[in-house]
């Protein structure tokens, strides 16, 4: 049920229009229909483990086709998802994000389906989740990680609280990624993965603002230094795009680094690029 026109967001918040398309996708019965999504049983493969064992940069490399900032970034019908997911591996990817979401990023469920027949690499299922039922379809279809925005969570735009959220993916078998974007959201996740016994397993930092869509990656500086990480794992997103990013966003201390739209809009030297990434360091 991938989407080729892309919805543009006529309304005031961005959020709330993927907040929406999400809800639509699940009006639609779009996480309850791929017929060949079977893995129930799949043994999770533990990104957070990939990540810290790493022996250079640790990247998580992500499969998307389109973004709300970019538009169409490629035509998905000119690629083999299983030659993407083969060349990441080969170029020292630690991970693959893979976005799901049918509106605005022509993600699909279909996606992670093929990658999994073809990589061992941990899978993080990229969607805006509002519902356990995408975490289901997370598990069924082959994922061994989510990834919960904290701020419609707090925006109370879903179904149920980040709390409950995060512990039936758990309970599942599924790994967590909170994201945030502002401080408070940070600090308050430090503090109840201390509390509650580690409600995820990586903290995300995304360096875009989610009402204008632009990137800073002195988000991330300006968050780690005002708030202890203490022994969290920090995932930093949105804008890493060269080996001076990479150095940079390590020395604030982020851990870890998903890379995107920089590496689909060059898809042609792809093994290439993320090499470079990888030896940043």
């Amino acid at each position: 049920m991938t989407s080729d026109k892309l919805k543009f967001f006529g309304q005031k918040s961005l959020l709330k229009t993927l907040v929406n398309n999400s809800f639509e996708a699940l009006d639609n019965g779009y996480y309850d229909e791929e017929k060949n999504a079977n893995y129930e049983n799949h043994n999770n493969i533990d990104m957070r483990k990939k990540l810290m064992e790493c022996n250079h940069v640790p990247l998580i490399t992500e499969i998307k086709f389109a973004s709300p900032s970019k538009g169409t970034i490629l035509d998905q019908n000119d690629i083999e998802i299983e030659n993407i997911v083969e060349e990441m591996e080969k170029a020292n990817s630690c991970g693959i994000s893979i976005l799901t979401q049918p509106f605005l990023f022509n993600g699909s469920l279909e996606f992670i389906l093929r990658a999994r027949r073809k990589t061992s690499l941990p899978i993080l299922m990229k969607d805006i989740i509002v519902s356990d039922v995408q975490i289901k379809a997370a598990k069924r279809t082959g994922a061994d990680c989510i990834l919960l925005i904290k701020t419609i969570f707090d925006k109370n735009m879903t179904e149920g609280s980040l709390e409950k959220f995060s512990e039936y993916a758990k309970k599942i078998g599924l790994q967590v990624i909170i994201e945030t974007h502002f401080l408070n959201e940070f600090e308050e996740t430090v503090k109840s993965n201390k509390k509650n016994h580690q409600i995820c397993d990586i903290i995300g930092i995304n360096n875009r603002n989610l009402d204008n869509l632009t990137i800073d990656l002195d988000r991330t500086k300006e968050i780690l230094s005002s708030f202890n990480k203490n022994n969290n794992l920090v995932l930093s997103e949105s804008g890493v795009k060269s080996k001076n990013d990479i150095i940079y966003l390590k020395k604030l201390g982020a851990d870890a680094f998903l890379v995107g739209t920089s590496l689909m809009e060059n898809i042609n030297t792809l093994g290439k690029e993320i090499n470079e990434l990888y030896w940043a360091y």
